[in-house]
């Protein structure tokens, strides 16, 4: 008959994610503070986010990106699709550090499409594949278990693989763009030398939380594997 596990969501194996979700917290934690901490801090150069952003994609020769303000916190990004880049409520026309910090990091990601920034490329490509596999993984797996298909178990762990895949990769993409981002905003004088430390803090805490997804995802795949990468049907 098939075999289908209570434990799907709860067993000893779930001691397995503990280390990532703990990382997590405190990544979250420690990016929240640092935001808060020098959402504080105005820059001298009393430059906007906004206004920063336009000259660092102007020092780079990018004339085609759209700045937008978009709403709630934290949400900003750059829309490679669309080369618009959206900066939230608290950072466009803030002249705080953190909120230059972000984004000339954001503009950063703008300059890797600008100049076809490989892992840039590589994570564009995937993204179609991971965005139907995020969501497809669980339910595949859960007709696996139900119906007892070794197969399809293993089509859920490749899927999340992919996911995970997508998750490194974007490890180099976003160090590379908060390097980029500290380079910009020291050599294009938009902050002072002592202001240079408060905006990098910021952007070393952003890279932790996607450290953490990445090592949280990780562990994740270990525990499929380790549940259902060798399940027989009994």
């Amino acid at each position: 008959m098939p075999y289908y596990s209570p434990y799907l969501y709860w067993d000893w194996t779930i001691l397995i994610l503990l280390p990532g979700m703990i990382l997590g917290l405190i990544a979250q934690a420690s990016v929240k503070n640092a935001y808060a901490r020098f959402s504080r801090v105005a820059s001298r150069t009393n430059i906007t986010a906004a206004q920063a952003a336009q000259r660092i994609l102007a020092n780079n020769g990018i004339y085609d990106v759209r700045i937008e303000r978009v709403s709630g916190s934290l949400t900003d990004h750059y829309d490679p699709k669309n080369k618009v880049l959206r900066l939230s409520d608290g950072v466009y026309n803030s002249t705080s550090i953190a909120a230059l910090g972000i984004a000339a990091h954001e503009v950063g990601h703008a300059c890797q499409h600008h100049s076809a920034y490989l892992p840039l490329s590589i994570r564009s490509a995937m993204a179609p594949v991971v965005s139907f596999g995020s969501n497809a993984v669980f339910p595949i797996l859960l007709i696996g278990l139900f119906v007892g298909s070794q197969t399809m178990l293993n089509l859920a762990i490749i899927l999340y693989a992919f996911v995970v895949i997508f998750q490194l990769v974007t490890l180099p993409v976003e160090f590379n763009a908060s390097r980029r981002a500290l380079v910009s905003l020291q050599q294009g004088g938009f902050l002072w030398q002592d202001e240079v430390p408060g905006a990098k803090k910021v952007l070393r805490a952003a890279a932790m939380t996607y450290i953490a997804s990445a090592l949280a995802s990780l562990l994740q795949l270990a525990r499929l594997f380790l549940l259902y990468g060798n399940r027989r049907r009994d």
